[in-house]
């Protein structure tokens, strides 16, 4: 799984919103384009469902590549629970959490529906 981390210049840019506008970031929320800093992943998970990889944790965002029903692959795991997000239904369930993550042997990382994925 390839993970990215932005460290350096999204501790920055955090600063500097709270400088500009006074509010404090929380931890598990996506509204940010860069993924998660993941320091901390959960392996062989297999989705309930073929699974699109997105770019941002919402339906309407870029679809990068497709995560194939029971395919395993891995999840950022360091928060111990998914990302708040855009809402959907998917896998029979309506949620607004979100999983970053890919299959297994992909170049490919996006967001995917936490109800898909059986964590």
């Amino acid at each position: 799984m390839k993970l990215k981390s932005l460290g350096t210049a999204l501790t920055t840019a955090a600063l500097i919103g709270t400088a500009l506008t006074g509010a404090v970031a929380t931890g598990g929320t996506a509204s940010a384009a860069a993924p998660p800093e993941c320091s901390s992943s959960l392996v062989n998970v297999k989705p309930k469902e073929s699974v699109k990889l997105r770019s941002l944790p919402k339906t309407s965002a870029t679809a990068l590549g497709v995560w194939g029903k029971g395919k395993p692959g891995g999840v950022c795991f360091d928060e111990r629970h998914p990302y708040t997000g855009g809402r959907y239904t998917a896998c029979g369930e309506t949620s607004d959490q979100w999983w970053y993550g890919s299959p297994n042997n992909s170049d490919v990382s996006g967001w995917v529906p936490a109800t898909c994925l059986p964590i």
